[in-house]
């Protein structure tokens, strides 16, 4: 295999070489200063860069440039072509990987492919990056709820997929909610046929897809293949296809925030394509989703754990300050300030530090409420079992998973539309709703018989 990945361009490659995906490998050499007799270290790079392409490389370009040639065409415009790296380098694997397979162009050949390429190819070239993704909630808290959550299966396959009003498992049209939603953000698990290629739609998916080698991970979730773009990944486009809706339109606070207006207003004239860790303001005047979550600035280095720079778990019902595996919410508050002292006085930066203080105290303050009355009401056998059918669960689920997050994220990114009107005035209205259902059911000891909650939800 060794082999086989060499004559494809023979490439020495550790970590980023500036604007070309190459490596540097740097060695030492010590000298002694005539003067002082002090040993004093040289430093030489040695860049290695051996160009060409094996003939098995070649006939993988000629034959795709004829069969799909869009794949070709934008692969070329990349870096990586640049670099020599080519389809062969990335989707060739072991004959015993269980994604091995051969297409008609290597049909009898000792040569097996996978279309599937996960962070683990990626790694080769890019071990820092990866390692870091992989402690990320980009990775296997990602698809953590497609592939493992009992609740989110029974959501996906018995409610959305319409198990409960009679149409089977066994249907493929059982898996279309998932395969068309879920997993394309968050990533599945997937599945393969005799031909160690994927079925019942488990490929392509997000993020965080978990890939029958045992590897997680999707880079060009963000680096779309096939030119594996840095600037594309630091657009707020690159994030938006994931990260908007009902339940968190960041992309949406984002563009309404005074950063997005700059964005939109100016960043056409912004420079996009610094080396990693050179990307610094001056090449552009307001900060994208990456600046702020990833991307080197001031002392900061740049990073792929989106978990690093962030204090508050924003997501789940109840906001705490991150801890385990989701990130280490104190460091990570330090981390963020020093992102926005590029830009920021500390009296603006404490400010928006205490705001977002303020918010979460204040939803946190109403959810605990909230649990309150459901205990209450669950001790006294007034809940009922499928809460999709009982107006308070419903009610409970939105407060939650949609206004709440909205106002919660809408106050970490300065979004005060979605902070307040589709935040706090949405979670007050809905917390009286609540009040008034858990009133009646103690007071007349039953629960109503029909739910009064819209079937969308309040949005």
């Amino acid at each position: 295999m060794k082999e086989l990945f060499g004559k494809a361009g023979t490439l020495i490659l550790a970590t980023l070489l500036v604007g070309l995906t190459m490596s540097v490998a740097m060695a030492q050499e010590n000298g002694v200063d005539q003067a002082t007799g002090n040993t004093t270290p040289k430093l030489h790079k040695k860049l290695v860069i051996k160009r060409g392409l094996s003939p098995e490389a070649a006939k993988c370009i000629e034959c795709h440039s004829k069969k799909t040639p869009g794949i070709v065409e934008s692969w070329k415009k990349g870096k990586m072509a640049h670099a020599s790296v080519t389809c062969f380098d990335c989707h060739v694997v072991e004959k015993s990987s269980p994604m091995a397979s051969q297409c008609s162009g290597i049909k009898g050949s000792n040569i097996y492919i996978s279309p599937m390429v996960s962070s683990k190819t990626c790694s080769r070239c890019h071990p820092q990056e990866v390692e870091q993704f992989l402690k990320s909630g980009h990775a296997k808290l990602a698809s953590f709820p497609v592939v493992e959550k009992k609740k989110t299966l029974n959501l996906m396959y018995h409610l959305e997929g319409g198990e409960f009003a009679g149409n089977s498992r066994a249907n493929s049209s059982n898996m279309a909610s998932r395969a068309a939603g879920c997993q394309m953000c968050h990533g599945g698990k997937v599945e393969l046929g005799p031909d160690h290629k994927p079925i019942k739609n488990t490929w392509p998916g997000g993020v965080g897809t978990r890939y029958p080698d045992g590897s997680i991970g999707t880079c060009t979730v963000c680096h779309t293949r096939h030119q594996f773009s840095i600037e594309e990944a630091r657009k707020p486009e690159a994030c938006a296809s994931c990260h908007l809706g009902p339940d968190h339109p960041d992309i949406e606070i984002y563009m309404e925030s005074k950063h997005g207006q700059i964005f939109a207003t100016q960043g056409e004239t912004w420079e996009w394509d610094s080396a990693p860790d050179a990307w610094q303001p001056g090449d552009y005047t307001a900060p994208t989703c990456a600046t702020c979550h990833m991307s080197g600035i001031g002392e900061l280095t740049t990073t792929h754990n989106i978990n690093e720079r962030l204090k508050w778990d924003l997501v789940h019902p109840k906001s705490v300050i991150r801890s385990g595996e989701r990130g280490d919410g104190e460091k990570g508050a330090v981390l963020m300030r020093k992102v926005c002292a590029n830009c920021h006085g500390p009296t603006q930066i404490a400010k928006e530090k205490n705001t977002l203080d303020d918010v979460v105290a204040l939803y946190n303050f109403y959810w605990d409420g909230v649990v309150k009355m459901k205990k209450d009401l669950a001790a006294k056998g007034l809940l009922k079992k499928d809460p999709w059918s009982d107006g308070f669960q419903e009610i409970a689920y939105y407060f939650w998973h949609h206004a709440g997050r909205r106002a919660r994220q809408g106050a970490a990114m300065n979004g005060p539309d979605y902070a307040h009107w589709h935040g706090f005035f949405q979670l007050f209205q809905m917390y009286k709703d609540l009040q008034a259902i858990y009133n009646y059911r103690i007071k007349n000891n039953k629960i109503e018989e029909l739910s009064t909650v819209m079937s969308t939800g309040p949005l």
